[in-house]
């Protein structure tokens, strides 16, 4: 596990203290790309279901998880591919 993702993962459980939450590197998908980052890594697909996100519209739960990497997408992360659910959705497959 790189050190970004394991920041990812330290930041987005404590702001969102989520039920399940999977992070993949896609940098290796994007080399070339001019966001890309020399040692691969920039481009993230986070999967993020919390009861957190209940109530909300899907650019709200957005919102939060790009407050809680606010750092992160200043420096580390060029691009995040977000999937947030609450536990219902994500038990209904959604």
């Amino acid at each position: 596990m790189t050190d970004t993702i394991e920041t990812i993962r330290t930041k987005l459980t404590a702001a969102l203290a989520p039920e399940r939450l999977d992070i993949e590197d896609e940098g290796h998908l994007h080399a070339g790309h001019a966001g890309a980052k020399a040692h691969g890594g920039g481009h993230y697909r986070v999967t993020v279901v919390s009861p957190a996100f209940e109530g909300m519209a899907p650019v709200a739960r957005h919102r939060q998880v790009y407050a809680a990497l606010a750092e992160e997408m200043k420096t580390r992360v060029h691009a995040l591919a977000l999937t947030t659910l609450t536990p219902a959705e994500h038990a209904r497959g959604r």
